[in-house]
């Protein structure tokens, strides 16, 4: 007995020891530490494939091999995301900050960072650490504003999606009403709607079929993510402490959004779950004090100030803003001019944590445990594993409201009635898990038709729940996988590109009809062009170059009637817009390519162009320099291959910055196998091989095969190093 209680005390007593060392460790000996225990393997297209002994060395080399990859984006996320974007760009972004710091403040993050789980620390504290040796070890990379990261940085980035909720906030409300009190016009109203209508949509699609309709027997998974270009790098990040995962990291974060282990893969698609919400505020000055009513009583309104500085020519200068909250979120702009208030899912910590433990997960019960966190709040997950199963979650974080009222709409804050009460259930939410037909999709569509008629059905839950709104890359990816059997991973791709875009078949006809009721020499040739097409994108095609333009000077300058969905839209010009609009639309459209180019008898390929000059953030196109054809076409007419512009710079041609960016497809068997695909390349370097070695590739549809197993990576390496160490390129 008293042997085994010293050899207790000895265990103990080398346990506080351990950590007493740890907690001693000076940063250069963490920074050290790390490096001797990780290791990077560059394959033949620069992946990084990173080794580590823990969890926390495998972060550290994943950010410092991101910041070698593309540093300018790694640090600009976190520019926006803590809220120093105006000390870089100027006074116009002191709006994107202040809208920063009304959801939380630097103390607030240093807050939630101190009481975050110890292995949560440690692999903030490992993030931190891997930036900051990278700018050690590399002292001619000159950052714009951040020259040290701190270990609570990641709690303002914590989920992974494309600014996540907080972008859905509208800055010019905050400007409106925290620099003159007022409320957004409501002409600007309008103008910000019809740039919304008019922007390239913003969406993603996932595909999961199960290993029944597969020729191997094994389920399969297609990651399709819709990011504007050079979002995320493409990463495989192993530690001895079960991590292994591969897949897409967004610049700057510590875990693998889109991607797969050896037994599960996770793919997430925009939600259009309502999850945040506006309560208007019956906003009172007594004495001084700011009070809201809520009930029968007066609450005081949470005052505080934030300083915060902006970029003024060569000058630093700075602004002192209030900032106002209630319980249920930061005063953010006026409705009706009451003061109202944003509510939106905000607990960092556990984002994170859900974050991170979602890449670890080995099977269903697992991954669903880890969905019980309930802090992805701007996805849907489609899911697949090596068990069999394929599963779809339609958002994870849902409040429960009182279906009294209308949440679509700024809600009455001085009713109780109106708060959020709890969040729903996992049970509770919109799920599917294996459903009969043998796979299941989601393109930011309907959940209601995610797998026919094996779909969740609309009645089972509140309206709230989702939106019942159908889109065309849906219904494309519906008819593809419709009473299809003998699925491959080499045929996921082609079902992925597949050329058909039906919102044209549901726009052309009615143009046809148009010009067959009222026939001019001046557009009969064009017309017939359309006439005969089979609304199928292709790089050769004139038909295709027509239909676009068509669509796109129809959103802009086409009547329509309030209240349709995008698809609508286009349904409602096709059939029942006036005639005469649609051959002066059509006209129109002849007559500016002709300006542009000379003819309208222009092929997709030579008007629809990838072109990536340096690793700028904005690219400046220029259709005097070299630039690659593209077949694909715009998510917005159906195709699943989405590659659209969310920008232009006064160029005659069209140049892609979103859509098809990293894009996967898994099988999970014995062993997993999978090929990917990355816009461009995996550098922002334009030095660099792998600046833009994909670029081909990617227009061609020719995705790679991806060396997940250390003895496929090995055979495929080209720089195998530890942080800090010199390499040669």
């Amino acid at each position: 007995m008293n042997r085994l209680f010293f050899l207790f005390i000895l265990i103990l007593c080398s346990c506080s020891t351990k950590e007493t060392k740890n907690e001693i460790l000076t940063e250069q000996e963490r920074w050290e530490k790390h490096a001797s225990n990780t290791q990077i393997i560059r394959d033949d297209f620069g992946v990084p494939h990173i080794y580590g002994k823990t969890d926390a060395d495998a972060v550290f080399g994943l950010l410092y091999a991101q910041c070698e990859d593309d540093f300018n984006r790694v640090e600009q996320n976190y520019i926006w995301a803590t809220g120093r974007l105006a000390e870089v760009e100027g006074e116009q972004a002191l709006y994107s900050d202040l809208r920063a710091k009304l959801f939380m403040t630097q103390e607030e993050a240093e807050a939630n960072f101190e009481k975050s789980p110890k292995w949560l620390q440690e692999l903030c504290v490992a993030f931190a650490d891997g930036i900051n040796y990278y700018l050690a070890k590399h002292p001619e990379v000159k950052p714009k504003l951040l020259t040290r990261f701190e270990p609570w940085m990641p709690m303002y980035f914590s989920e992974g999606s494309i600014g996540g909720d907080i972008e859905r906030i509208v800055t010019r409300k905050i400007k409106a009403f925290y620099e003159s009190g007022m409320e957004i016009p409501e002409m600007e109203k309008l103008e910000l709607q019809k740039k919304e209508e008019l922007a390239e949509p913003q969406g993603s699609n996932g595909i999961a079929i199960a290993g029944k309709l597969t020729k191997s027997g094994n389920t399969l998974l297609l990651i399709n993510p819709h990011t504007s270009f050079y979002f995320r790098g493409e990463v495989h990040v192993v530690s001895e402490e079960g991590l292994n995962a591969y897949g897409a990291v967004t610049w700057g974060q510590f875990f693998v959004y889109q991607g797969f282990n050896e037994k599960t893969g996770w793919m997430h698609t925009s939600t259009y779950t309502d999850v945040i919400d506006e309560f208007k505020e019956s906003v009172v000055n007594m004495d001084g004090k700011l009070l809201y009513k809520y009930g029968e009583e007066l609450r005081p309104v949470k005052n505080s100030e934030v300083v915060l500085a902006y970029k003024d020519g060569n000058e630093l200068k700075e602004k002192t803003f209030p900032m106002y909250h209630t319980h249920h979120g930061p005063i953010t702009h006026l409705v009706d001019g009451q003061w109202t208030s944003t509510a939106m899912m905000w607990e960092p910590v556990k984002a994170l944590e859900q974050s991170y433990i979602r890449t670890k997960q080995t099977g269903y019960k697992g991954f669903r445990d880890m969905m019980d966190i309930r802090t992805n709040s701007s996805n849907n997950t489609v899911y697949a594993d090596a068990e069999g199963n394929i599963a779809y979650f339609h958002g994870n974080f849902v409040p429960k409201r009182d279906t009294t009222y209308n949440y679509r709409k700024p809600v009455d804050g001085s009713n109780p009635n109106t708060d959020w009460q709890g969040l729903h259930t996992l049970d509770e939410n919109i799920m599917l898990l294996n459903p009969e037909n043998g796979w299941l999709q989601n393109c930011n569509s309907t959940p209601y038709t995610a797998a026919l008629e094996f779909s969740p059905q609309k009645k089972n839950y509140p309206n709230y729940m989702s939106i019942d709104r159908e889109n065309f890359r849906g219904v494309h990816a519906i008819d593809l996988l419709t009473d299809k059997k003998e699925h491959t991973l080499d045929g996921l791709i082609e079902l992925a590109h597949d050329s058909y875009l039906p919102a044209f078949e549901a726009l052309i006809p009615g143009l046809v009809k148009a010009y067959d009721n009222a026939p001019s020499t001046k557009i009969k040739e064009a017309i017939e062009e359309l006439r005969t097409w089979d609304y199928r994108t292709s790089k050769s095609s004139v038909a295709m170059t027509l239909a676009h333009y068509y669509g796109t000077l129809y959103y802009k300058k086409g009547e329509l009637p309030s209240g349709l969905t995008p698809m609508q839209r286009l349904i409602y010009w096709g059939q029942n817009s006036p005639m005469k609009e649609r051959l002066d639309i059509f006209n129109e459209v002849i007559s500016t390519l002709e300006a542009d180019f000379g003819t309208w008898k222009k092929p997709w390929g030579e008007v629809n162009r990838y072109q990536r000059l340096n690793g700028d953030i904005r690219q400046a196109f220029n259709d005097d320099k070299p630039s690659i054809a593209v077949g694909f076409a715009s998510g917005r007419w159906g195709a699943l291959a989405a590659y659209g512009e969310r920008y232009t710079n006064n160029t005659k041609k069209i140049y892609g910055t979103r859509g098809n960016s990293f894009v996967a497809v898994v099988e999970f068997g014995e062993k997993v196998k999978a090929k990917s695909m990355l816009a461009g390349g995996q550098s922002g370097d334009k030095n660099s091989p792998h600046f833009d070695d994909q670029a081909q590739p990617y227009a061609d549809a020719q995705f790679k095969k991806v060396a997940f197993y250390k003895e496929d990576v090995i055979k495929r390496a080209r720089k195998t190093y530890r942080p800090g160490e010199e390499i040669t390129k």
